[in-house]
């Protein structure tokens, strides 16, 4: 086993899990707070919200330049979770492939 095979399997394959499973946790608590189910008033839920806010934002925003919102509903966590899965599926194990 290469360096490089180490770096991917060991470490970004893991890295982009997490990634998503902070996407899914992002998205949840939207819901949960917009439907007033838990509060931003408490500290822990404003502390985990801002931490996922800050950590997917940045990746958020140029899907959604991209993609239309239909009917006030946001597919960029979607598009960012299929493109985090094409990521780990397909280009990953090509990288594996070719070293």
């Amino acid at each position: 086993m290469s360096p490089i095979d180490g770096l991917i399997i060991y470490i970004v394959h893991p890295a982009l899990t997490l990634l998503m499973w902070i996407v899914i946790i992002g998205v949840v608590m939207s819901w949960l707070i917009n439907f007033n189910v838990i509060n931003t008033h408490n500290q822990f839920v404003a502390t985990v919200y801002r931490m996922t806010y800050a950590v997917t934002e940045p990746l958020l925003r140029p899907i959604r330049s991209v993609l239309p919102t239909l009917g006030g509903l946001d597919f960029s966590p979607i598009a960012l979770i299929l493109l985090i899965s094409f990521v780990q599926g397909y280009v990953l194990m090509e990288l594996v492939r070719i070293f």
